[in-house]
């Protein structure tokens, strides 16, 4: 595959594989055959993905780089402008998110682990314009505070709300009583404006010793993040230790338990804190025991699979699946764990325009995948 040159927003004629040529595989689902087609390869740990309007992708690499992949499989160079990134461990390069009035503004949103002084760091989000020459005017609107020491658990995903805020969402660090901290911004759900500003309306407005960004605490690592656009509800994801994965519908101040309650043991197979439940501290919608390492989700309203609409769809980085959550009236009614023997860790789902849904898997040799019923 060839990495040519980006420019946006003309398409260049780029040599690479067309997907008739690309390797495709099948799954047996609840509801039918599906087919996966390797749109893309030769992505070094690919984390967060962005469709365009024009039928190209903005896909992360955990290791710095921000690139452009084509329809017929092309990867562009990296493009120049990305704020400075601390890479290792967990972090990197993150999550990447169009703003709504993107094909006006051409302006686009990161996530990343933002060096600090003596090894120090914290999630980071910034905004930049998308131009012919990669990314200029970038500002940085969101900072982790205080930085730490840790290569573990950033979170991190971006997700517009119906009203135009920007949810941002953390992990702890490794550092699981900062969670119930609320003057620090580990193990939250943020919420600011576009450009950073704090709402008026945001639950810790005015509280002294609490940040106003924060919405929702007591969480531990959110590695995803998406908007149900027919409610306007915020669903997220979250890492367990040993088990203890949770969806949850953050609300705004209220506290999701960890590290006081929890469905996981800690990896030395010991119990955290008090047990699974306390008066003041919500319940998952749902969680995994033993964990699915949940990464990416979103929900899917196409048309190409029917059967699939109003469901939630979560990506699993432990097993290399794509699970499928059957919701009615904010709970999950069933479950399907499909793909099995995809072997790849499914990094990120999201839903194209297309009605088909893109997968990435994050490997060294990460690819960009395409699910399709079979037989189109």
């Amino acid at each position: 595959m060839s990495r040519s040159a980006a420019v946006f927003p003309l398409v260049l004629a780029l040599s690479g594989c067309g997907l008739s040529q690309l390797a495709s595989q099948t799954f047996s689902t609840e509801h039918g055959t599906v087919k996966v087609t390797t749109v893309a390869s030769g992505l070094d740990h690919p984390w967060g993905m962005a469709l365009l309007p024009d039928g190209r992708m903005l896909v992360t690499e955990r290791s710095g780089q921000l690139r452009i992949v084509s329809p017929d499989g092309s990867v562009s160079e990296p493009l120049p402008g990305v704020p400075d990134v601390q890479t290792g461990g967990q972090g990197g390069l993150l999550d990447v998110a169009l703003a709504p009035d993107f094909p006006t503004s051409r302006v686009i949103y990161l996530t990343y682990s933002e060096p600090g002084e003596g090894g120090e760091s914290g999630t980071a989000a910034a905004r930049a314009v998308l131009s012919s020459d990669g990314l200029r005017d970038v500002r940085v609107i969101f900072r982790q505070s205080p930085k730490v020491r840790s290569r573990v658990h950033f979170g991190s995903r971006l997700v517009f709300a119906n009203d135009g805020t920007l949810f941002i969402t953390t992990g702890e660090r490794g550092r699981m009583r900062d969670s119930q901290d609320l003057s620090r911004h580990m193990g939250k759900v943020i919420r600011v404006h576009p450009d950073g500003r704090v709402p008026d309306d945001n639950p810790f407005v005015g509280q002294r010793g609490a940040m106003p960004e924060i919405w929702s605490f007591g969480h531990r690592n959110l590695q995803g993040a998406t908007l149900d656009r027919e409610t306007g509800q915020l669903w997220t994801v979250e890492h367990g230790a040993r088990g203890g994965d949770e969806v949850n519908t953050p609300q705004a101040g209220l506290n999701y338990g960890w590290p006081v309650i929890t469905y996981g043991l800690n990896y030395n197979g010991a119990q955290i804190g008090i047990g699974t439940a306390r008066d003041g501290m919500e319940q998952p919608v749902h969680y995994w025991d033993p964990s699915i390492a949940p990464s990416g989700l979103t929900f899917y309203h196409g048309d190409r699979f029917p059967n699939w609409r109003g469901n939630l769809l979560v990506g699993s980085l432990k097993f290399g699946l794509l699970v499928r959550l059957e919701v009615q009236n904010g709970r999950v009614m069933h479950e399907e764990r499909m793909l099995d023997g995809l072997g790849d860790r499914v990094r990120h789902v999201v839903e194209g325009p297309d009605g088909y849904v893109y997968l990435l898997t994050d490997e060294g040799n990460g690819r960009v995948l395409r699910l399709e019923p079979a037989g189109e």
